[in-house]
């Protein structure tokens, strides 16, 4: 759907272009704990608008899933969300998108998210936001805290595409600042990283010493004792002419780094590395959540 700015103050976005929307702020707060029988069950849940969560069927054979949806179709400018999801010890789930996120171009305001993730002693933790589709004149302020008891483990990530293709549409200015932080149990802090990127981001983007011309970004993070040991089996995922990749281990965690001007294939890529880890790492099935395939 194609939108336009009838004033300089108007944020043009989706079916409501032309109005001034009023910021919404959305919040969820899920915590996850381990029952008698030794399946991890719902502790607390509270959503509040747009967010929700749904809790679909888990696989056979696999861990307890809740997906986190907003569903107002997309994120505008001066929204704030917020998640806080925390896991008992010894709990194994999975948290996922319910489908690929739009961050829609704004006036001057910016989209915030902020995530808490939390696990306890030998929790097992996967968080699966789906793609993240920034339009032209998007601005996303993102951050992501990790918390990580004693023996506990995390697989995360995610997947940023520059610009709607289907629409021959490019990211050309905007503001993207996209972080990451990681704490052990008592605070202290294991690892910082953050992706930022304002105002003319065509340079930046076309570089090769830096995007190379790239649709599609992944960024896909595992923590736990054994990461260094998951390192080779992650760099013999062989690249090609529209896709690079680089990995690195460092203090209990693995990182590795995709770009791509195919983010299909730069999703599958990153689908392939997600069903290897989850599978070598906690011996979990090989598969991807059926919402990732929807």
């Amino acid at each position: 759907m194609h939108a336009r700015d009838n004033t300089a103050d108007n944020v043009a976005y989706g079916p409501w272009a032309g109005s001034r929307p009023v910021p919404r702020e959305g919040e969820v707060r899920l915590a996850l704990k381990r029952a008698a029988d030794g399946e991890t069950v719902l502790r607390e849940l509270y959503h509040a608008q747009p967010l929700r969560v749904l809790v679909p069927y888990r696989d056979r054979g696999d861990i307890t899933q809740a997906a986190i949806t907003c569903v107002s179709g997309g994120l505008v400018g001066g929204d704030k969300f917020r998640m806080d999801v925390a896991l008992d010890d010894g709990c194994r789930a999975t948290v996922i998108g319910q489908a690929a996120e739009k961050v829609y171009r704004s006036a001057g305001a910016e989209c915030q998210v902020e995530t808490s993730l939390r696990a306890g002693r030998d929790a097992w933790l996967e968080y699966l936001p789906q793609e993240t589709i920034l339009f032209d004149q998007a601005r996303l302020r993102r951050r992501t805290a990790v918390t990580l008891e004693d023996g506990a483990r995390f697989l995360g990530g995610g997947i940023l595409v520059f610009g709607r293709a289907a629409r021959g549409e490019t990211l050309r200015t905007g503001l993207v600042h996209d972080a990451w932080t990681f704490h052990d149990g008592a605070g202290r802090l294991v690892w910082k990283d953050a992706l930022h990127m304002e105002g003319d981001l065509a340079p930046l983007l076309s570089r090769y010493a830096t995007f190379d011309s790239a649709r599609a970004y992944g960024s896909l993070i595992y923590a736990g004792a054994d990461a260094a040991v998951h390192l080779r089996r992650v760099r013999e995922i062989a690249g090609s002419e529209t896709l690079r990749l680089g990995a690195t281990s460092f203090r209990g965690l693995l990182v590795v780094r995709l770009i791509g001007r195919d983010p299909l294939a730069l999703r599958e890529t990153f689908a392939d590395i997600w069903r290897d880890l989850r599978m070598a790492a906690a011996g979990l099935p090989a598969i991807m959540p059926r919402l990732w395939s929807i």
